[in-house]
């Protein structure tokens, strides 16, 4: 999605060789007409596929995850990461480990707002080592439910998470494919290509 690249090159800023910070427009701050294109995007690119419910994970997969239900016009839920008080009967849960924030989490949601006749699109902010889209896969399975694909707004593609979900069976959409970091610099997969070719 070239608008999508335009603002990681613009406004993402290179931490590492591993991380990308975009807290100015996807997960701290957020630019609701870039949420709107993603969630546009995201209805074109799973249209066809019977979809019933989005589920992603708080906070950063909220967003996105919002706007495809608006333009799919059908409910979002997020898998909560932290215990709630109103949150504790019949919950399907999963462990999910973040190398960015180096914690573990149980996610968890209520079986009352997925079951097996739903067809489910996930979706999330970030796509590395894909440890959140398996526990999303997890929790939603555990429904009886059909996971349809999962879709990713960044993917970092020279991380390991695109190939386990894929080798798992599972439709993996991801709007922007980053091929690397390296130097300070974001490189995407379709520039690769483009270098290959010249």
């Amino acid at each position: 999605m070239r608008l999508l690249e335009e603002k990681i090159k613009s406004n993402g800023q290179v931490i590492s060789e591993r991380v990308l910070k975009v807290d100015s427009f996807l997960n701290h701050q957020i630019d609701p007409k870039l949420m709107l294109e993603i969630g546009k995007e995201f209805a074109k690119v799973f249209s066809g596929e019977g979809i019933t419910k989005i589920v992603t994970i708080e906070s950063s997969g909220i967003a996105p995850a919002v706007m495809a239900g608006l333009y799919m016009d059908v409910p979002v839920i997020f898998a909560r990461k932290r215990k709630s008080l109103t949150l504790v009967d019949e919950l399907l849960t999963a462990t999910v480990h973040s190398f960015t924030k180096n914690e573990t989490n149980e996610i968890s949601i209520s079986k009352k707002y997925v079951n097996d006749s739903d067809r489910v699109l996930i979706i999330d902010d970030f796509l590395a080592n894909g440890e959140a889209a398996l526990g999303l896969v997890e929790v939603v399975r555990q429904s009886g439910a059909l996971v349809v694909g999962i879709g990713i707004v960044i993917e970092k593609s020279f991380q390991p998470g695109a190939q386990k979900l894929q080798d798992l069976g599972l439709r993996v959409e991801s709007l922007a494919r980053i091929a690397s970091l390296s130097n300070g610099e974001v490189t995407f997969i379709d520039e690769k290509v483009e270098e290959l070719i010249k």
